[in-house]
């Protein structure tokens, strides 16, 4: 796996490669870890098989997405916030209320009339409404998730009311940071089909990007031959965003970066204008050092909230397409299963 890097960067790179050799001759580490460093990168696969490997549960070194309790993981960093324009009214959620105007309802005191009085007071089509609900319900812990493979996550909004507005306020990272047009030539699908989308993303990785082995290696040497001690993935980083992904051809690319981009297109547009209104979220393995996608929405259920949520490989897509694994793997999309771990989820 490549590293997961959950940092705060967002995997667009910095473009610095280095000649592999110097002005005066000298050979570049790039130069080192392609050629004769390869034998460390062979000392360093005995650790690398640990770090990658096991620990799904296997000789009880571990636990997978299957047996954890990933709602208390998805919920630990997840702190709903609100910041939209209504009918071109100004509303507002923090922890505590939901404003419009001069006014606000009390997530602990306020009532689902006072919700109802302002909606209609300011012309907002109920979603005011159905963010205090829906916002009120998760901040008294009355809510459930539910864990699914994409085709069933996809399938559970043929039932129930799909609820929007928390969905909007769940939205941390890159929410609408990428145009969406660019998102479209990428994948060749209309942003606002989710579903499409989904599998959109895994064609558009594996033409412009192939997983890189190279920095794979580097990681490899840095981690568990020299320990740090000299940052060797620096010298394979690329520019990854998805403007230079598309001007490029193919470039090497590592998880975290596949997350980054794959939020900001599962992100490109509001919630109320996707077929699927859904938020994206960056699942963290440390044990392995790998890192994939998380896609949530919301639904009422018989008057009970309810969030499903899927998990995306786009490293696996990307590499059994690259080493033509497909035929014996699959696709590699479907990441709820025993080969995947959530230590940390961020929104």
């Amino acid at each position: 796996m490549s590293e997961d890097r959950a940092d705060g960067t967002d995997g667009r790179g910095n473009g610095g490669n280095e000649a592999d050799e110097t002005d005066d001759g000298e050979i570049t580490r790039r130069r080192m870890l392609l050629g004769g460093g390869a034998s460390l990168a062979t000392i360093g696969g005995v650790r690398a098989i640990y770090n990658t490997i096991l620990g799904y549960g296997q000789l009880g070194m571990g636990t997978n997405l299957e047996d954890q309790d990933i709602e208390s993981v998805a919920t630990e960093h997840l702190t709903p916030r609100y910041d939209e324009e209504i009918q071109g009214t100004r509303v507002q959620a923090d922890t505590n209320a939901v404003f419009v105007g001069d006014e606000w309802v009390s997530f602990e005191t306020g009532t689902a009339d006072e919700a109802a009085d302002l909606d209609v007071e300011f012309g907002l089509d109920g979603r005011f409404q159905s963010l205090f609900a829906d916002l009120s319900a998760f901040h008294a812990d009355e809510y459930a998730f539910e864990f699914h493979d994409p085709a069933t996550f996809f399938e559970r909004f043929g039932d129930g009311d799909p609820r929007v507005e928390v969905v909007t306020a769940m939205r941390r990272y890159a929410d609408r940071t990428v145009d969406p047009a660019v998102v479209e030539r990428f994948t060749g699908e209309d942003p606002a089909a989710i579903d499409a989308l989904v599998e959109g993303l895994v064609r558009g990785f594996r033409k412009h990007t192939d997983y890189d082995v190279p920095r794979y290696l580097a990681g490899s040497v840095e981690d568990n031959v020299i320990f740090g001690a000299v940052d060797l993935r620096k010298y394979f980083e690329d520019d990854v965003s998805f403007e230079a992904l598309l001007d490029a051809g193919e470039t090497g690319i590592f998880c975290w970066e596949l997350v980054y981009r794959s939020i900001e297109a599962l992100q490109a547009l509001r919630p109320i204008e996707q077929s699927v209104p859904v938020a994206a979220c960056y699942v963290s393995d440390r044990r392995h050092k790998h890192a994939f996608t998380g896609l949530v929405g919301a639904l009422r259920v018989d008057g009970d909230l309810r969030f499903p949520m899927t998990f995306l490989d786009y490293t696996h897509t990307t590499m059994y397409d690259d080493f033509r694994l497909t035929g014996i793997l699959g696709e590699g999309l479907a990441a709820y299963d025993d080969s995947h771990r959530a230590d940390e989820i961020y929104w």
